[in-house]
């Protein structure tokens, strides 16, 4: 195993070693506080020495553990452990890697002033409050400085010696904040604030560093920063250049890499999650849609806009960056993006999926109720049998989009029967023209709404529908076409023995009455309706829009031929063959050998056809149905009998 010495004592070192855990490299970290040792983390592949390493004994150590290669990723300001490192390996014959933190200092950022002295210097010709931000070793040498101790406030990490560099200069406790970072732009802002600081102290610590967030801070805050400027380096690499270079010398196959799925909200900063800003500073590269990659701070990272699940997927094969943050709205969750991105990636990479406030969860809240009793449907861009939805359900959440908008939701409902339904329409939901109108879809139908928006349903009259099958006849356009009744209807979907996503032909429709039943029954599946007779086809049809069922199509011809280029069914009911009972039932086993059938016959012809191919199968029954109603007869009601119907049912042709 390959054997490399790090000297980690900035961010940059850390994240170097993170990259090389766990790819059979043996590496020696060393830190120069217990604080670094705790700030890198444990590793199986990496003892971690802290402490520092004395100057005259790092040639001895290099030659007894005979590291193949030494990274010098010590502070851009420890130009003194640097010369160190640099002299003890060219003792040793070690090669060595100077890894360089890049610079993010701008001309118009402050004061620049050439080192410590110079610093000090400068503040005695100033006026008000300090707040020194460059470690606690110096803070005697301000503190020594006239008129400058009062006016100092040190914020430094909360180690015994820190403490003790501020009591050595005299420092009142009242002006040391001791705390751990890292900081955001608006605690460095809070901290200026809070000692209503004038002047902000800091070096050029690149973006690892937070220099970007303490420059941002002073401005907010209305304080001037002053940065000490970086001594004169030797030629060194980049993070990623130093990777490379190490990967290369040790033959390492490249690294994993890490995609995190981030839903980043309703789109306003009230409704992002630490979880996101977490995954957006962790990212070397951050990729979505426009306006989601402009909300959030990206300094210092590639961006790409990308939307599609393949661009992302190509933008993260072709890159070199090791984590991607993928922003994605709402909540990855629900009808997100995130779904087919795993899919599309597979596992090429480590995924890491982040949940967000999607719109569902936003609008219950906007209207002050619980969501856990809502379906949660979408038509955005999909199918969705929205009015079954609405029908069944005491709460409908839908998104809505593309051919489906709000105008053309309240439609279907109207169409359907279901005008007086409360609908509830969010539209630019996080966003300051954000409007929630409600009212019945009947007094809504005539308002406008944003192309995207959502709807949230409530049917309180949702548990009253029946659930069972055996719709009365009335419930049907009838017209003269011929109609299984209700009782024999019942029986014969009892008998089709129905899954939720069943596939179901219906030959000979007539009016559809059995198609419907099928489909509000098979409520994921699909229902085909075979007929040839152009006034039932139309019946069929207008029955089906009358219960708003997208999974009925209905097929006109005759069958068997009608049924050939069908998707292979796992049910089916013949209520009229025209003759050719075989052919169908042949067509139907040819198309899957499993699927289940349910025959009625009237005649004697059909019986007799039915009979000899009940003796083909493992299932075989035949039950006759005999349905009586009353009619008054003065002061009698008399029950007149109705023709008897046979009814079929056969599944799994016994082998010869």
């Amino acid at each position: 195993m390959y054997k490399l010495c790090v000297f980690a004592g900035t961010a940059d070192g850390r994240e170097l070693i993170e990259r090389l855990t766990g790819r059979g490299v043996s590496i020696t970290a060393y830190v120069a506080t217990e604080y670094g040792r705790v700030a890198l983390g444990e590793y199986p592949d990496v003892e971690v020495r802290a402490g520092g390493l004395p100057r005259a004994e790092m040639p001895g150590v290099f030659r007894a553990e005979r590291f193949d290669l030494v990274v010098d990723a010590t502070h851009p300001y420890a130009e003194h452990i640097t010369e160190s490192i640099r002299l003890a390996c060219e003792e040793t014959g070690t090669e060595l890697i100077r890894l360089l933190r890049e610079s993010t200092a701008d001309a118009e950022d402050g004061v620049f002033v050439e080192d410590t002295a110079e610093c000090i210097r400068f503040l005695t010709g100033t006026e008000g409050n300090i707040l020194l931000t460059t470690g606690s070793k110096t803070v005697p040498e301000y503190c020594a400085a006239p008129g400058l101790r009062e006016r100092i406030w040190a914020r430094l990490l909360p180690l015994p010696s820190s403490l003790e560099s501020c009591r050595e200069g005299g420092l009142e406790p009242s002006h040391i904040l001791a705390m751990q970072g890292p900081f955001t732009e608006e605690l460095n802002t809070a901290m200026l604030r809070f000692v209503n600081a004038k002047w902000l102290v800091t070096k050029d610590t690149g973006s690892a560093g937070g220099y970007a967030d303490k420059i941002a801070a002073a401005r907010a805050a209305g304080a001037k920063a002053v940065i000490i400027g970086r001594p004169a380096e030797r030629e060194g690499l980049s993070g990623a250049e130093t990777l490379s270079a190490v990967e290369r010398k040790f033959a390492l196959a490249p690294a994993r890499k890490k995609v995190i799925m981030a839903g980043i909200g309703m789109g306003s900063e009230d409704t992002r999650t630490l979880g996101v800003l977490r995954a957006v500073a962790e990212a070397e590269c951050v990729i979505g849609a426009r306006r989601m990659v402009q909300s959030v701070d990206t300094t210092g990272k590639r961006v790409c806009e990308a939307v599609l699940a393949r661009d992302i997927a190509a933008i993260v094969r072709e890159g070199s960056e090791r984590v991607y943050t993928v922003l994605l709205s709402g909540d990855t969750g629900f009808y997100s993006g995130a779904k087919s991105l795993l899919r599309e990636l597979g596992d090429e990479t480590d995924n890491e999926v982040l949940p967000g406030i999607g719109s569902l969860t936003y609008f219950c809240a906007r209207l002050k109720r619980p969501w856990e009793n809502v379906r949660a449907i979408s038509l955005h861009g999909r199918r969705c049998d929205f009015v079954r939805e609405v029908r069944y359900n005491a709460a409908v959440f839908s998104l809505l989009g593309g051919e489906v908008g709000a105008k053309e939701a309240l439609r279907m409902l109207a169409d359907a029967g279901l005008g007086g339904v409360t609908v509830h329409i969010g539209e630019n939901l996080g966003y300051p023209e954000e409007r929630i109108v409600t009212g019945t879809a009947e007094e809504l139908l005539d308002r406008e709404f944003a192309p995207l928006c959502v709807l949230l349903a409530e049917n309180d009259k949702a548990d009253d529908e029946p659930v069972t099958y055996g719709l009365p006849d009335e419930a049907f356009d009838r017209d003269k076409v011929p109609m299984t009744k209700e009782e024999v209807r019942g029986v014969c979907v009892s008998k089709l023995a129905l899954g939720r996503g069943s596939v179901v032909y219906d030959v000979g429709s007539g009016s559809g009455s059995v198609s419907v039943e099928c489909a509000l029954v098979a409520s994921r599946g699909k229902v085909y309706a075979i007929e040839q007779k152009e006034s039932a086809i139309e019946l069929t049809g207008r029955n089906a829009e009358k219960f708003g069922l997208i999974n009925l199509e209905v097929v006109p011809g005759t069958a068997p031929e009608a049924l050939v280029p069908l998707p292979a069914p796992t049910h089916a009911f013949i209520g009229g063959s025209s003759g050719n009972m075989r052919e169908i039932v042949e067509l139907l086993l040819e198309k899957n050998p499993k699927v289940r059938i349910v025959a009625t016959a009237v005649t004697l012809e059909t019986l007799s056809e039915l009979t000899e191919l009940l003796k083909e199968f493992e299932i075989a029954e035949c039950v006759e149905l005999q349905v009586n109603r009353p009619r008054t007869v003065g002061r009698y009601h008399l029950f007149n009998a109705q023709n008897p119907v046979y009814i079929f049912t056969f599944q799994y042709r016994k082998q010869p």
